[in-house]
């Protein structure tokens, strides 16, 4: 009775809550979160939870039962009727399979049951989600385990349980798995080099701020559409006379109709505790921007995936098709996220901001340093995260950053480690500590707040107390980068740590000193991921190659490094990813860049033989009728007064002739890839053999669009599905 006088209190408050608009109460209202499970669960199901969340302690079978009690009460009292583990298998996106709370008991008596077992534990078919090879298509079973650090909620009317998502043998068949393993190490590595600072220091966390950008289109048109239907992108399309020349729509006034959209999203978004903040026209035409507040990185990436779910729901129900894909419109720009990474320890401070003492700047410096250090020496790696068939069209488009990973840190920043690089090696004097904790390391704040200037063409920016990494897809799942992102930082922070404490006690040396020394050389080695110029000019390209850096521009290029013998030893010693995890991942990553261009290329293929040919050739026939029309009433000469007519006529034939040949090529080199024996030479074959045909029949399509009457095009053009209001 408890719980049902309690649950109708709490929809007249939130009843009210939503009435007046007030956002900051309503945060949460579906969220299974601390303030529920104080109210919902035993002071002993409490301090167990929060011990798993804090010291990943494990939850025991009583304890469980408790808390899935609880958990069920809230859910039944919120409307819910089912629940789910809700889990992130490698096709990118999210999975869930629904149960009815309902339950018959042995005396034929209904009720609703749902225990610590159904909680923790439970194992859905893995034989069809991607594995790449750890789990054969008859050996069915995989399991979902739950991940009480990210809470549940409810969604329409199923309590969705956040779980990891791994193999009956034990290995991870999902993205959280690793992310949640690499936290762990980067939390131990950071912690113990934050103790050098301040021994309060217990615990740190990654702390991640996506920007999510996308387009909306109308329903309607959009889905008039195969091949944004089907691909997610447009394979066909002339540009519009007007596109983003004038940059009149970034930053603009945002049309009634999307605002409309993001405000119900918004509204929905908080009451599932996912704390959008910011929203905004950006640079192409009917494309948007919305982020949040930073969180830590696993609940932040969760919140990234339930958002992508809400928005297609939330978009469905305002008559709009929304748009992740990364590059969905030719000669606008594409859509990426911007990962805006730090950490930050369990007493408030974020490790990559200065402080007001000499000591908090030199904290800084260190995370700030080792960060760099880590991208230097795992930039190809770093690369490999971001990359996939769609966001390929977009890198290096001049308009997001390049293939080649670099960092900025502006010249205020370059100087000050410049100065630290000439500083002298060994124990320092009494007038160089008094210099560097003074001129340099003391000046730190003041050159931060004036260093204000970003540069939009680096992958890997530092922007005044985080690290952006602009180069990550609009549609990727968040954890990807994170969790190569936060091994190598880990692994950094741990060599960095022995090195330290290698001169402390054998050199004798103070610890100040011993952390200057080292940062010293890290200065000097990782030099060249440094670049602060234009990321999109041929210049750096050249200079990129004299530096050795990487510059792997497609997927089957980058992906090879996960099973190189250092990316194994790396995740092995970090205890992250074994071997088998990482050749299927980049099994996953090759079949998944493959099935992509091959449903590309099909589609392109129904689209030229059933739309844009018989288009062709209907307008043919039109214009063949008004050339007859006009030799009956011209004679022999109406050559010369249908002399427009004959050359479109031509023009059209030619194109027709050739679209065709380039399809049936494409068609060929396609089934062609299809017949190689691995992997890897099948995902290069389809992007150097398969993938450029792309674009060559595209020009053709676009020729034909341009001539042939809009009434018979088949298709929604770039004026309609860009400018629809």
């Amino acid at each position: 009775m408890r719980f049902d006088a309690l649950a109708e209190s709490r929809q007249r408050h939130y009843k009210s809550v939503e009435e007046t608009g007030k956002r900051s109460e309503l945060f949460g209202k579906n969220v299974f979160n601390e303030e529920k499970m104080r109210q919902f669960l035993t002071s002993e199901a409490m301090e167990k939870v929060e011990s798993a969340i804090f010291q990943g302690t494990k939850i025991d079978r009583k304890i469980a039962d408790q808390v899935a009690e609880g958990m069920k009460a809230w859910a039944l009292s919120m409307g819910a009727t089912h629940y789910t583990h809700w889990f992130q298998p490698l096709t990118g996106s999210t999975a869930e399979k629904h149960d009815a709370f309902f339950d018959i008991m042995a005396d034929g008596r209904a009720m609703e049951k749902f225990g610590g077992r159904q909680l923790v534990q439970q194992e859905p078919d893995a034989s069809s989600f991607p594995s790449g090879g750890i789990r054969n298509t008859f050996e069915a079973r995989g399991y979902t385990a739950w991940d009480p650090t990210s809470p549940a909620f409810i969604y329409k009317t199923t309590l969705c349980i956040p779980t990891i998502f791994v193999a009956y043998t034990g290995e991870a068949l999902d993205n959280k798995a690793p992310l949640l393993r690499a936290l762990h190490a980067v939390d131990e590595a950071a912690t113990a080099v934050a103790q050098y600072f301040d021994k309060n220091v217990r615990k740190v966390y990654a702390t991640l701020g996506w920007e999510q950008e996308y387009f909306l289109l109308d329903k309607a048109l959009g889905q008039s559409r195969l091949d944004l239907v089907m691909a997610g992108r447009t394979l066909v399309g002339s540009r519009a006379p007007k596109g983003q020349q004038l940059d009149d729509h970034y930053f603009g006034v945002i049309p009634n109709r999307a605002l409309g959209f993001m405000s119900d999203l918004e509204k929905e978004c908080t009451k599932l505790g996912i704390p959008v903040k910011t929203r905004h026209n950006e640079v192409a035409p009917n494309q948007f921007e919305l982020a949040p507040v930073h969180e830590e990185a696993n609940l932040s990436v969760d919140h990234n995936l339930l958002l992508m779910d809400v928005m297609e729901e939330m978009a469905d129900r305002h008559g709009f098709m929304v748009l992740f894909h990364e590059k969905p419109f030719a000669g606008v720009n594409g859509s990426g996220k911007h990962n805006n990474w730090s950490l930050a320890t369990d007493t408030g401070v974020n490790l990559l901001s200065p402080g007001t003492t000499p000591m908090k700047n030199l904290q800084f410096l260190t995370f700030f340093v080792n960060t760099i250090k880590a991208v230097d020496t795992y930039e190809e790696l770093l690369r490999s995260s971001i990359a996939s068939a769609s966001n390929d069209y977009r890198l290096g488009g001049n308009e997001a950053p390049p293939s080649i990973l670099s960092i900025f840190i502006g010249k205020q920043l370059t100087d000050v480690l410049d100065e630290l690089e000439g500083v002298s090696k060994g124990k320092l004097s009494p007038q160089e500590k008094t210099e560097l904790k003074l001129n340099v390391v003391g000046k730190i704040p003041e050159i931060l707040l004036d260093n204000t200037d970003r540069n939009r063409t680096s992958p890997f920016a530092f922007t005044g107390n985080k690290f952006e990494m602009r180069g990550v897809g609009a549609k990727t799942n968040c954890a990807k980068p994170m969790t190569i992102l936060n091994t190598i930082v880990a692994k950094q922070l741990t060599d960095f740590k022995k090195e330290v404490d290698a001169l402390i006690n054998k050199k004798n040396l103070k610890k100040d000193e011993a952390v200057f020394n080292v940062l010293r050389e890290y200065i000097k080695t990782s030099k060249r991921i440094r670049f602060d110029g234009d990321g999109y000019g041929k210049e750096w390209q050249e200079e990129a190659k004299r530096r050795k850096l990487s510059n792997n521009q497609n997927t089957p290029e980058a992906v090879q490094i996960l099973t190189d013998k250092t990316s194994i030893t790396l995740f092995k010693d970090m205890d992250v990813m074994s071997e088998v995890e990482l050749k299927a991942h980049q099994e996953v990553e090759l079949e998944t860049y493959i099935l992509q261009l091959q449903i590309e290329g099909r589609v392109l293929g129904e689209m030229v033989y059933n739309y844009i040919i018989p288009a062709a050739i209907r307008y043919q026939n039109e214009l063949l009728d008004n050339i007859k029309g006009l030799k009956e009433v011209y004679g022999a000469a109406h050559k010369k007064v249908a002399e427009t007519q004959l050359n479109i006529l031509e023009q059209v034939g030619n194109h027709i002739t050739d679209i065709r040949k380039m399809t049936e090529e494409m068609t060929t080199a396609r089934k062609r890839a299809n017949s190689l024996s691995t992997i890897g030479r099948k995902a290069q074959a389809y992007c150097t053999n398969v993938k450029p045909y792309f674009e060559s029949i595209r020009e053709q399509s676009d020729m034909l669009e341009k001539l042939i009457a809009d009434d018979l095009w088949p298709f929604a053009k770039y004026s309609e599905l860009l400018f629809t209001k």
